[in-house]
């Protein structure tokens, strides 16, 4: 992306015109905000999030799992987070090229670069405009944060259970051991500790 499209105001429209499959920008406030390339453990544990996640939706018929360069079109900006979940209930807000209005779940796995914003401006961001589940996936401190949104419109911390589970509230049943995210087992490890396969003899 060259400095001068990156300095040019557009309109929502505009941007979505701009900005194709290779390019990976967020629209925020009218201006187009670049986004860096990411490390190789930021690509494996978006993977594993993105394969075990979607796996879980599709066999539970639950709705849709996007990630980016797919846009999520707020009240001021457009995000292209690492992954986000869409219920059922909020389908028919998809659109061919971007969701019109908040994910029931986003998932950002923070990069160097991406630290300030993803724990800032996106944080409020995404609380404001009814997120109901915010992780924030740490590779470099191999840390995550879980965040589901309270009756009174603000995030609350929840942290995973002693046994190192934490369980979902966007996500119906869904479960997930910290610990998965740096060991990252096979998707059939994972289906075979959900209960939904059979272990092996």
């Amino acid at each position: 992306m060259s400095a001068s499209a990156a300095a040019t105001r557009m309109t929502f429209e505009q941007f979505l015109q701009w900005c194709d499959e290779d390019t990976h920008a967020e629209w925020v406030g009218g201006e187009v905000v670049p986004m860096s390339p990411v490390g190789l453990e930021h690509q494996y544990i978006s993977g594993f999030l993105l394969e075990i996640i979607r796996l879980y939706v599709r066999i539970k018929k639950l709705g849709e799992v996007l990630h980016e360069p797919f846009q999520m079109r707020l009240s001021r900006s457009s995000r292209s987070s690492d992954l986000f979940f869409i219920s059922n209930a909020n389908l028919h807000r998809l659109k061919n090229s971007y969701l019109e209005g908040a994910a029931d779940l986003v998932v950002e796995v923070i990069s160097p670069e991406s630290r300030a914003r993803d724990r800032g401006e996106k944080f409020y961001e995404y609380e404001a405009e009814g997120v109901r589940e915010y992780w924030l996936v740490d590779p470099e401190r191999h840390q995550v944060e879980f965040y589901q949104l309270g009756e009174t419109g603000v995030y609350q911390t929840v942290l995973p259970g002693g046994d190192g589970i934490y369980r979902s509230k966007a996500l119906e049943g869904f479960w997930i051991k910290v610990e998965w995210l740096w060991t990252r087992p096979t998707p059939l490890e994972v289906l075979q500790a959900w209960g939904m396969v059979a272990q092996a003899q």
